[in-house]
């Protein structure tokens, strides 16, 4: 169980939570998918392999390296997709596809923080098209995800303006605790991964959640707790309270395109498959 409701008294405190594998049992991007497919974003060969894609993240993760090589793929690749396409196809699917695979425990978490007082942050390498809904389902305050240039007319321009990955996780909570008001070391933060261990060196309470390996030495060597979420729920039978819409984010980075990440973790999929 957490801490007591906060002492108003105390400076504030926030939960930080990456979003896939931590609040979600899948991958947020590859999640969608079919939906990209069938709004013909991806092609049928990409559709499949994206089904690969999705095994190999369940299994093991992608490490820095092929965060790395995917960042700059599909930086590339998403040239020229509209954006607003993107939104409504995520928009028009996300109760069906992502509702049924939020993790009972993490729901419980999420309320467990907003009562005791604390904001609650989706902090997410993915495009702020799949996390800003995905964030407004869950209830939370605010979210830092991705973000891509998107030119004037409305599609990807190819270029990074801001990437939510490693370091700069950790570079948006503190920037997010300056100007909230946050006490850093009266924080929480929950990851799956490595790569975030910046983010949960940050606060005062990390937490790691369905570890990778890497992660889980981690957190045996530095006492951290290890939580270990099965249950996907739908939030509409279990907690209704969480679909409230949340205040204003006020920190939202604002897009890679779900569907480019999607087809960046296919590329790595069928890179994987040729040197296997």
């Amino acid at each position: 169980m957490l801490r007591d409701v906060e002492n108003h008294s105390l400076p504030r405190a926030a939960a930080f939570f990456d979003l896939d594998k931590t609040v979600i049992a899948k991958s947020s991007t590859l999640t969608f998918s079919k939906s990209f497919y069938q709004g013909g974003l991806i092609n049928r060969r990409a559709a499949l392999r994206t089904a690969y894609a999705q095994f190999v993240f369940l299994a093991g993760g992608l490490d820095h390296d092929q965060m790395e090589r995917m960042r700059e793929y599909l930086s590339d690749l998403c040239r020229g997709w509209n954006v607003q396409q993107v939104r409504e196809i995520v928009a028009e699917t996300l109760h069906d596809l992502i509702d049924p695979i939020i993790y009972d425990e993490a729901a419980s978490l999420i309320e467990e923080h907003h009562t005791a007082g604390r904001d609650v942050v989706i902090v997410s390498t993915s495009g702020a098209e799949v996390v800003e809904p995905v964030g407004e389902l869950l209830g939370a305050d605010r979210v830092v995800a991705t973000r891509m240039v998107v030119g004037e007319d409305g599609c990807f321009t190819g270029e990074v303006e801001y990437y939510a990955y490693g370091p700069t996780k950790a570079e948006a909570i503190r920037e997010l605790a300056a100007s909230e008001g946050y006490d850093l070391d009266r924080c929480y933060a929950y990851s799956d991964s490595a790569t975030d261990l910046p983010m949960l060196q940050a606060v005062g309470h990390p937490h790691a959640v369905n570890p990778d390996r890497a992660l889980r030495r981690e957190a045996a060597a530095r006492g951290w707790p290890v939580l270990e979420f099965r249950r996907p729920v739908r939030l509409k039978k279990r907690l209704p309270t969480l679909s409230v819409p949340p205040r204003p984010a006020l920190v939202t980075a604002a897009a890679i395109g779900a569907a480019a990440a999607t087809a960046g973790l296919v590329w790595y999929a069928s890179k994987r498959r040729s040197t296997t």
